[in-house]
């Protein structure tokens, strides 16, 4: 069964850089894990203190859950954050991509 999650939130503006960091420890991180049936995209928005985490799993293997890099991320997530974090299940209806 494919899952897709949409998780949101605001940090503070101090915050917003060094959560886009860690971020991209976490991106370094799975990339050289190479796993497949997942696909992990997060967005910055134009406001630069908005983030929107979308998680795609084929199965129930979630490298997120094994990562050294995301529990770092996470350990610190709440004190970094004026808003959130939000988290929607959602289904794909359509998707049209780059790759």
């Amino acid at each position: 069964m494919i899952e897709t999650r949409l998780i949101r939130y605001r940090t503070t503006p101090e915050c917003a850089d060094e959560n886009a960091r860690l971020i991209e420890e976490v991106f370094a991180e799975i990339a050289e894990a190479e796993v497949l049936g997942f696909r992990y995209e997060v967005l910055r928005l134009d406001d630069g203190v908005s983030f929107v985490h979308v998680a795609t799993l084929d199965s129930e293997n979630n490298p997120l859950q094994t990562s050294v890099a995301f529990g770092a991320f996470q350990s610190g997530l709440g004190a970094r954050l004026e808003q959130g974090p939000y988290q929607s299940v959602a289904t794909v209806v359509g998707l049209h991509g780059v790759g």
